[in-house]
């Protein structure tokens, strides 16, 4: 019984043995191939670097894998942000297309209606500019040597019947209101005359002192002192009529208050602003102008303007003093 056992024993020791040298068989077999698969690498998956692919090589020799150069939106290198070439601008550039611009009219040669701004001065000494609301008064007078430069014989556009037979002269820019003017009145029937125009400052002091010699009391109502008549400016007209004679009761009147009372003086008095053309001294306004009544005495401002005053009936003397301040020093 003892040797049955002993040789039971025997066998399990031996089967024992066996699979211990069998397992480490098996476990030296895996070790094995597992490192041959290492050792050959199949490169599916991953390509090896040159270190591990050679069995030789250190493991101090192994380097590691160089970072992606392909940047990501969260870090970006300065290397990998691409320089953009800008093109240069156009040597010409062209314009915006804008809304098409009104073209601006030709200048014409008029005349300044507003008085242009000069610094006080002796009146005495005063030049007026080529306006047309030159103030003159019996105050506030203008330069012995003004002479306006562009002044024309009204004898080369009127007859003799016309003009009398005076050489009288006015500024070209009134001109052609005047013609009109004449032309008009001669259609409705009437017979305007022309007693004087432009008058300088040497013919103005002659009829002042005529007029101190015949009439000293009156003097200062039938004319005016040199420098201070409206005359000299080359826009004043003064106008008759044939039938000023008969009316008054005298053959050799040329100015009498009872102009007005002709068909020329009533038809000026109605359509003369239509022209360009104002009453310088309208009846009670001598508190104002500084001279009496003159039905004749029509002076060329432009239609805009006499006609205002027409509608307001105020002289131009007034409108100057009321909106301009005092031209000169008397």
């Amino acid at each position: 019984m003892k040797f049955d056992f002993d040789r039971k024993r025997s066998s399990i020791d031996t089967l024992l043995i066996r699979r211990i040298v069998a397992a480490v068989v098996l476990a030296l077999l895996v070790a094995g191939c597992s490192t041959a698969e290492d050792a050959s690498g199949n490169g599916t998956f991953v390509q090896e670097s040159e270190s591990v692919a050679n069995p030789s090589a250190t493991p101090s020799a192994i380097q590691k894998p160089e970072k992606s150069e392909t940047p990501t939106e969260t870090s970006p290198t300065p290397e990998s942000i691409p320089t953009l070439k800008l093109k240069p601008p156009p040597s010409t550039l062209t314009p915006i297309p804008t809304s098409t611009q009104i073209p601006t009219p030709t200048n014409t040669a008029t005349a300044t209606i507003r008085p242009s701004p000069t610094k006080a001065g002796q009146c005495s000494d005063r030049i007026p500019s080529d306006d047309l609301l030159t103030l003159v008064t019996r105050e506030y007078a203008i330069s012995a040597d003004y002479v306006p430069g562009d002044l024309v014989s009204l004898a080369n556009y009127l007859p003799t019947q016309v003009t009398r037979g005076y050489d009288s002269q006015l500024r070209r820019i009134a001109v052609p209101s005047l013609l009109q003017m004449i032309a008009d009145m001669q259609r409705d029937g009437l017979a305007p005359e022309i007693i004087s125009g432009y008058r300088s400052y040497s013919a103005q002091a002659v009829a002042w002192r005529k007029w101190l010699e015949r009439e000293p009391d009156r003097a200062a109502i039938i004319s005016v002192s040199p420098g201070h008549s409206e005359h000299q400016l080359g826009t004043t007209v003064d106008f008759g009529s044939p039938e000023l004679a008969a009316i008054v009761g005298g053959d050799d009147v040329e100015f009498h208050t009872y102009f007005y009372k002709t068909r020329e003086g009533e038809w000026l008095e109605k359509h003369a602003h239509e022209y360009g053309f104002t009453l310088s001294y309208p009846l009670e306004a001598f508190e104002i102008t500084g001279f009496y009544y003159e039905p004749w005495h029509y002076r060329y401002i432009g239609v805009d303007l006499a006609s205002e005053l027409k509608t307001k009936g105020v002289s131009l003397t007034q409108h100057l003093l009321e909106i301009y301040p005092p031209p000169c020093d008397q």
